[in-house]
């Protein structure tokens, strides 16, 4: 898809790895809708930064993700702040690391956020989106899953799980998008400087980085470029990219 002029909603675009995907975005002449949660401020900042770097229309918008009438009324206002919209990315996630053995500490009020933040949100922004980009003819939906969401590892089950429904949501609504709308999926590993991972142990961080083949953690800007990569393919959906410094082999 020729991504110059296209337009980008990316929920989380505030956040450390959602500013790099803006960016790379931007770069390519796309327009973009900054989604934050609760950091206004901040995610106003990064549309300014947007525009004034890569000579783009930016804007940020606030949305409770899990809710089903706010998520309609985002897509809304983007479509019509901007005239159309091409492209989905589902980046912002809730985590909180509870140890797999502390069964106690996966309270059901933690995996109902975990999951209504990772999993339903981003399955109602799809729903929201599909009519949009079906009309257009054209449109690209990227995920931001985790690489602990493909063998039960990582800093909690209820993540883990969030990021397996994920990654399967995404090849299920590559079926369900086909032909105009290609989904796929992004798995990063651990990645510094998150909000994601910025509640993990540093011991966690550091083993996690010793046991990946590259010793280090994945890189946000290579997750970013693979993100651009999906948005321009006309012929990959429904797959998972893993950038992890090698660790997870599927």
């Amino acid at each position: 898809m020729e991504l110059r002029g296209a337009v980008a909603l990316v929920t989380g675009g505030n956040g450390g790895l959602g500013q790099r995907i803006c960016h790379a975005l931007a770069r390519e002449g796309v327009h973009v809708a900054v989604m934050y949660a609760q950091s206004r401020e901040a995610a106003e900042a990064v549309a300014r930064d947007l525009a004034t770097s890569h000579q783009v229309n930016a804007a940020a918008f606030g949305c409770d993700i899990t809710d089903a009438a706010a998520v309609e009324q985002l897509v809304a206002a983007v479509t019509a702040r901007f005239g159309r919209l091409d492209i989905l990315v589902n980046d912002a996630a809730y985590n909180k690391a509870v140890a797999f053995q502390d069964l106690d500490g996966l309270t059901p009020a933690l995996w109902e956020k975990i999951m209504a933040v990772n999993l339903t949100g981003p399955m109602l922004l799809t729903k929201a989106v599909a009519p949009v980009m079906k009309a257009q003819g054209r449109g690209r939906v990227v995920n931001i899953a985790s690489v602990a969401g493909l063998g039960p590892n990582g800093s909690s089950i209820a993540y883990a799980v969030s990021k397996a429904g994920l990654i399967h949501l995404t090849r299920c609504m590559a079926v369900a998008m086909a032909p105009e709308t290609l989904v796929n999926c992004v798995a990063p590993g651990l990645l510094e400087g998150t909000r994601a991972t910025a509640n993990l142990a540093p011991g966690f961080i550091e083993r996690s980085a010793a046991t990946a083949l590259l010793k280090k953690p994945a890189d946000k800007e290579d997750c970013a470029d693979m993100v651009v990569t999906m948005c321009r393919s006309e012929t990959m959906t429904g797959q998972t990219v893993v950038i992890d410094a090698g660790r997870v082999f599927h």
